[in-house]
């Protein structure tokens, strides 16, 4: 018995409850959100600064920097969800309804399972794709750099991961929350955040 199929399982529910084609869980949104800016960053999709709201959850720079890009933050008001421009990934932690990746061919979407959230747990988060190459790079990536269902005496590593795969536990309880939310979902109000802009370790 594979204890990770309830994962599998869980990443299924989400595609059908948001029309996503492909969904990678992870630990957390913040990690969702690094892994989705490092698959375009390493391949050079823009030399430009990551612009990102001054007013927004400080692990998001965290993550746009910890990926090896540059943050440029601007100041304007949002709800439920923003893309991190130039980059085609949204934030979209506070935000979780039906058929939410209709509307975003092409780009990455990555969501929160936090206690706190919509569909919410003690931890977790997934990023939403349409493209199955990225797809399979962020499962490795998630997973030690390792290739899912490859002892590690047998794979081929070829790229240094990341340690922040979703447990079977916390798969299984968002599981049988999935199946009872509802289809329909307002984002979120935002926290009272603080401006990070103002701080200098983002300087």
């Amino acid at each position: 018995m594979n204890p990770f199929q309830v994962v599998k399982d869980l990443e299924q529910a989400v595609c059908d409850y948001t029309g996503a084609p492909f969904c990678v869980t992870t630990n957390s949104c913040t990690m969702a959100l690094l892994l989705a800016c490092k698959y375009y960053i390493d391949r050079g999709y823009s030399r430009k600064p990551v612009t990102c709201p001054s007013r927004t959850y400080v692990g998001v720079p965290c993550s746009i920097i910890n990926a090896g890009g540059m943050v440029e933050f601007v100041d304007f008001n949002w709800y439920g969800q923003y893309r991190l421009s130039p980059l085609p990934v949204w934030d979209s932690a506070r935000m979780f309804t039906s058929d939410m990746y209709l509307d975003k061919g092409g780009e990455m979407v990555c969501v929160s399972f936090h206690a706190t959230k919509i569909l919410g747990d003690t931890q977790g988060g997934a990023i939403l794709l349409d493209n199955r190459d990225a797809y399979e790079w962020l499962k490795r990536m998630r997973f030690d750099g390792r290739t899912e269902g490859v002892a590690p005496i047998d794979d081929d590593f070829t790229e240094v991961g990341y340690h922040c795969y979703m447990s079977p536990d916390v798969a299984a309880r968002l599981l049988h929350k999935l199946s009872v939310l509802p289809k329909y979902n307002k984002p979120l109000p935002n926290d009272n955040y603080p401006d990070l802009s103002q701080f200098e370790v983002f300087k």
